[in-house]
């Protein structure tokens, strides 16, 4: 009989509901296309300005047709397949109780997995509300839908419900510092949390050229599912796995010339239940190495709005950074694609970092 160290069997479930969340996903993907397709699924009319009000010169330049042919909702992948998972593996293992195998590959823990899929799930019906709202081009904002404002408040609001439960039910109250040790911070812990959270989801103007959040995120997910794997916490790895199993199902349609678009109700997800996994692995202060994309997107665009305010000029011909790079002249695959090998390196980067002592 062969037998398996418990380790190895651990990564088999890790990579077997990696696999197995692709699978799904991508055979699910005709379905979900059709019906988006049929009903047409995409904004009416195109964004002509940035959020300071000023005209999208560049941007309109280049996706004058795209926001306004290609459906949204393909976010919908990236949360609905992980959560079909979960619980159809619960329910088989609540009714066969027998098969060690089918408890193995359970992953719906409610010390690790509950939290990063109520972030998940919450912030993403959040976003796929404001998709539904730009679609039928109600609200107020440029693209219509929910503003920014609002978007942001409404993370922040999932943060402090997240920052309370691990502060007050968890009773977390340190960060850990890679190399040195764990540093006590007290009631600060509560802050931090919904900072992060907010912060991390601001990276989320990555999403604007086809194939770019996909491959960022899937990098980023990777990265956390082996520091999870390492710390011994299985089933946030396997969680990670299979995010990162829908992230590659939803690539495989995104890349240029793209399918369907990620839409708010991926990215609102995605970003929250980053944000719970961070922290869960006590690896926040990696975050912005490992999701290195991330910030420097959000950065440039506050540093575009800085520079327009104060110095009445603009820092790059157009934010976010990818887009000012397409201004320069770059095709927008050559842009992806080295800005996928830059969040691989810098997850790489990170994960060495947070496995440091």
């Amino acid at each position: 009989m062969l037998y398996l160290p418990e380790a190895a069997i651990d990564v088999i479930k890790i990579f077997s509901l990696g696999v197995a969340s692709f699978l799904i996903a991508f055979l699910f993907t005709p379905l979900l296309t059709k019906f988006l397709y049929k009903y047409q699924l995409w904004r009416k009319e195109v964004r002509t300005q940035a959020i300071d009000g000023k005209d999208l010169t560049y941007f309109q330049k280049f996706h004058s047709q795209g926001e306004t042919h290609i459906p949204r909702f393909g976010g919908l992948l990236i949360w609905m397949v992980p959560a079909f998972l979960a619980l159809l593996l619960y329910i088989m293992a609540k009714i066969d109780t027998g098969t060690w195998w089918i408890h193995k590959l359970n992953f719906l823990d409610r010390g690790q997995t509950w939290l990063p899929f109520f972030a998940l799930g919450t912030a993403a019906l959040v976003g796929l509300l404001d998709d539904f709202l730009q679609v039928m081009g109600r609200g107020k904002y440029i693209a219509k839908g929910l503003t920014l404002k609002q978007r942001i408040i409404l993370m922040g609001f999932i943060g402090a419900i997240g920052a309370w439960w691990f502060y007050s039910k968890l009773e977390w109250s340190s960060i850990h510092v890679p190399g040195i040790g764990d540093f006590e911070i007290g009631i600060w812990y509560l802050p931090l949390f919904i900072i992060v959270m907010m912060a991390t989801y601001s990276g989320g103007v990555i999403d604007g050229l086809d194939g770019l959040a996909g491959g960022a995120f899937a990098a980023i997910f990777g990265a956390f599912a082996g520091i999870a794997l390492f710390l011994g916490q299985i089933n946030i790895a396997a969680f990670c796995a299979v995010i990162l199993g829908a992230l590659f199902a939803f690539l495989w349609f995104n890349i240029p010339p793209a399918r369907f678009y990620m839409g708010e109700t991926g990215m609102m997800g995605l970003t929250a239940a980053l944000t719970v996994v961070a922290f869960l692995t006590d690896s926040v202060l990696v975050l912005p190495v490992i999701g290195f994309l991330l910030a420097l997107e959000s950065g440039s665009v506050i540093l575009q709005l800085l520079s327009k305010k104060f110095r009445h000029k603009k820092l790059l011909l157009a934010a976010p950074i990818h887009h000012h790079f397409e201004a320069k002249g770059w095709p927008h695959y050559k842009v992806t694609m080295r800005f996928w090998i830059i969040g691989v390196v810098c997850a790489i980067i990170g994960l060495a970092l947070r496995l440091l002592g």
